[in-house]
């Protein structure tokens, strides 16, 4: 039995950051279903280094298997992301947006919504938690640590469901990371892109402290 309760995770999308939160998953007794939108057959080699318990399917598959759901594609491409699979579930959106690879989205350029608020918005059953979208990939199998080490890193989440968050934040001590609750998934955008808890290595007491310079 896993720390979280869960068994499987579905990964939707597995580049840089899901294959490496498969690799975690794995390493720490989770079954994992892979998927992206270029079909199974382009997960092969990926579900072989993660053996037995990875299989690759495709993104409704992956979805439906999951006791939790990774969604971890470009922003570009997040209303295909198959909802109906999705409803009553939690599901870590990793999303971030470049508007250099997704075009200019009018609403995140004035700021009136933010990326997990309009994954919500797509995924109305779902309980959305924002999270590891401002880690480097390549950090997430070398920076985790035992709980209580010191100086241990530390991840923002957002979300609205306080059940989401708490398994989230269960999932991330498993991996080897604090969560920091950041509030409402509206409170998002404290942590995305260009804002002082992106991309930089914190503690908890430190991504409280960027959390709440950054300004929109």
């Amino acid at each position: 039995m896993t720390a979280t309760g869960l068994t499987t995770i579905g990964f939707i999308g597995a580049g840089h950051i899901g294959s490496q939160l498969a690799r975690l998953a794995v390493a720490h007794g989770y079954r994992v279903v892979l998927s992206n939108s270029r079909g199974p057959e382009t997960l092969a080699d990926l579900a072989a280094e993660l053996g037995p318990q990875a299989t690759a399917a495709t993104a409704a598959d992956a979805a439906a298997a999951g006791d939790l759901v990774v969604v971890t594609v470009p922003f570009k491409n997040y209303l295909q992301v198959p909802a109906e699979p999705l409803a009553g579930k939690t599901v870590l959106d990793t999303n971030n947006y470049y508007w250099e690879r997704d075009g200019r989205i009018a609403p995140l350029e004035e700021g009136s919504t933010t990326v997990s608020e309009m994954l919500q918005a797509h995924l109305p059953g779902a309980r959305v938690v924002k999270g590891v979208n401002n880690i480097m990939a390549a950090d997430l199998t070398t920076d985790g640590a035992p709980a209580g080490t010191p100086d241990r890193r530390a991840l923002p989440i957002a979300g609205d469901d306080a059940d989401a968050k708490a398994t989230v934040t269960a999932l991330f001590d498993e991996f080897g990371f604090d969560a920091v609750d950041a509030g409402a998934l509206a409170e998002g955008w404290r942590f995305q892109r260009d804002t002082p808890a992106y991309g930089v290595r914190m503690t908890a007491d430190e991504v409280r402290a960027r959390l709440a310079e950054a300004t929109r």
